[in-house]
């Protein structure tokens, strides 16, 4: 399973989705591919934002050798689902793939847990670390979910 988790910069959601998931199939010995870009592209080889370092290595993991990476149509191909945290992300990988875009492959992140709702991961960039807590708290429980879910396939 290879899947892409993907946010506005890839500075502050996606590489705290890319983290907490890589953990998670670490110690559920899944054999899966994890990683995450960003649609606007204006903090790219930039490392994650230092609050998403700061509450990942709170709880044992470390994000802090990530680089940010621009989302491209050619993502598609490569990832088996792509996660966008929030609704106009989603749009800009529309508009980013163009006739490259596969719908049965992109999803909110939070539609793991709360199938069709289309909630969305906020955006902590301008507030303050209970903000970055918060995002942490909602990705872990989708990741949980995608975990559990790909163990019950098994």
């Amino acid at each position: 399973m290879k899947i892409l988790m993907v946010c506005l910069g890839n500075i502050c959601r996606s590489p705290l989705a890319e983290g907490i998931l890589l953990q998670k199939i670490k110690t559920a010995g899944l054999d899966w591919f994890v990683d995450s870009a960003g649609t606007n592209g204006f903090h790219v080889n930039e490392a994650p934002h230092y609050l998403s370092q700061r509450v990942a290595k709170r709880r044992g993991i470390d994000i802090s050798k990530q680089l940010c990476r621009g989302f491209v149509p050619e993502d598609f191909a490569r990832f088996d689902k792509i996660y966008a945290m929030a609704a106009d992300v989603l749009e800009e990988m529309k508009k980013i793939s163009g006739d490259k875009y596969e719908a049965g492959k992109a999803d909110l992140l939070l539609n793991v847990v709360h199938p069709g709702q289309n909630l969305e991961v906020p955006d902590p960039w301008y507030g303050p670390e209970a903000g970055y807590e918060e995002v942490f708290v909602l990705i872990d429980e989708a990741c949980n979910e995608l975990v559990k879910t790909n163990s019950i396939k098994k």
